[in-house]
């Protein structure tokens, strides 16, 4: 088959360690950016771009935030989109306050606030775990949301806390059609998805996974666990601070502090646990089956309950995306916890061996 990967020798440990040793799956990805950056921008119509392809990028980065921080370091967290709001609220007061910042630094920023306020949360799970830390960082989602309504300033006196985004500028080119927002969006998720791969396999994320099996056994071999737990939750709450700045400058343009409300924590954690715990891939897998399962449905549900020639209603495509979401979460924790990556992985370890017996 062409996946096969023999005949394909490594002659130094850094060729046997880069992140796509296989040739095959350095041509897939290769092909994989190219559609990515150069045909879909061509293609690709206004609503995709701004309403699928858009945040669906950003909700993967969200969603590689977390499973940096729950699927490898094991660290429980319900506040992500509180480090979201943190980050789209750092960059909108660096862009109104610092005229003439560059915008990938106010980006930087603004993941790096996100990362101070997600070390303070992450201070308790130097003594807790488990569920009693996934309600340490709960306190975080009402905390933000309250900090950011009782504080004009953060919201530049606004009654409502309600911000509109400025608009970008990235080296003279303004950043306000579509397919450049959707390129500016791509651009980042994808240098720090390929950072986040990298880090996961080193010595930090191997740090990180061995606390996450057992944080004693850990402790005993000299990995620090203080440093160790608070760089997960720095460099988690680094990437949701950057994929909020994106959720707020790229995709929505104006929001408000009820906007990153403990909804929108589930839906990325729902996304993870769909994609694959402990899986960059399953990052976007799930993200991707998040945002168009709605999609889908609101388009086959109709018009199979008028073919049907059954009363429909909107609420009731509401009512079976739910059951449909609760559905799936219980298959996957039940049936392959490591959600839709693991499946794909499962069907390359076939493809290798085809037509011979499995």
């Amino acid at each position: 088959m062409l996946y096969r990967e023999s005949g394909q020798f490594k002659t130094s440990y850094v060729a046997d360690s880069q992140i796509f040793p296989i040739r095959q799956d350095r041509i897939f990805f290769a092909l994989l950016m190219a559609v990515a950056f150069v045909a879909i921008p061509f293609v690709g119509t206004e609503y995709w771009l701004s309403a699928i392809l858009t945040p669906f990028l950003i909700f993967s980065l969200a969603a590689l935030g977390l499973n940096i921080l729950t699927g490898y370091a094991g660290q429980l967290s319900l506040g992500t989109a509180a480090f979201m709001a943190v980050g789209a609220y750092a960059a909108y007061n660096f862009q109104l306050r610092i005229e003439g910042i560059p915008v990938l630094l106010t980006f930087i920023l603004a993941g790096a606030s996100a990362a101070v306020v997600g070390v303070a949360f992450g201070l308790p799970s130097l003594r807790i775990k488990g569920f009693y830390l996934a309600v340490a960082t709960l306190a975080a989602q009402f905390f933000v949301v309250w900090a950011l309504t009782k504080f004009p300033w953060l919201s530049n006196n606004s009654s409502s806390g309600v911000i509109t985004a400025q608009r970008l500028d990235l080296f003279g080119v303004a950043i306000d059609t579509p397919v450049k927002k959707y390129l500016f969006v791509l651009g980042i998720v994808t240098v720090l998805a390929l950072i986040a791969k990298n880090l996961v396999r080193s010595a930090t994320g191997r740090a990180w996974m061995a606390v996450r099996d057992m944080d004693v056994a850990a402790e005993v071999i000299g990995i620090p666990l203080m440093r160790t737990k608070l760089l997960a939750f720095a460099v988690s709450s680094f990437y949701c601070g950057v994929a909020g700045a994106l959720y707020a400058f790229c995709y929505l343009g104006s929001v408000e502090p009820d906007g990153f409300s403990l909804d929108l924590s589930f839906r990325i954690l729902f996304m993870i646990i769909i994609g694959g715990v402990g899986s960059i891939l399953g990052s976007f897998l799930g993200a991707a089956f998040i945002l168009l399962l709605p999609i889908f449905l609101d388009n086959v549900l109709p018009a199979l309950a008028s073919s049907l020639h059954l009363p429909f209603t909107n609420a009731t495509v509401s009512h079976i995306q739910l059951m449909v979401f609760g559905g799936l979460i219980i298959f996957f924790l039940i049936v392959e916890p490591h959600g839709l990556a693991r499946l794909w992985q499962i069907a390359k370890e076939k493809l290798r061996l085809w037509p011979f017996p499995h």
